[in-house]
């Protein structure tokens, strides 16, 4: 397999994992706010969700990039 493909596969995994940890760990989250875009507001989330999924995207965005180190 592919080493792109198979780095992308098992970030998707450990994603996935994360975020159904995520739904486990924030069902006891009182503290809830809105996010404020430049066009409207969202919902009340949980700070813990937000906070979550930032954390999850950026580690899926993170993923893509690959560092080509050589050292000459």
């Amino acid at each position: 397999m592919n080493l792109f493909i198979k780095k992308l596969f098992h970030s998707a995994i450990f994603n996935s994992c994360l975020f159904a940890i995520l739904f486990i760990g924030i069902q006891n989250s009182s503290n809830k706010s809105k996010v404020d875009f430049l066009i409207n507001n969202t919902i009340e989330l949980p700070i813990s969700f937000v906070v979550g999924t930032s954390f999850i995207l950026g580690s899926i965005l993170g993923s893509f990039i690959e560092l080509n180190v050589n050292n000459e």
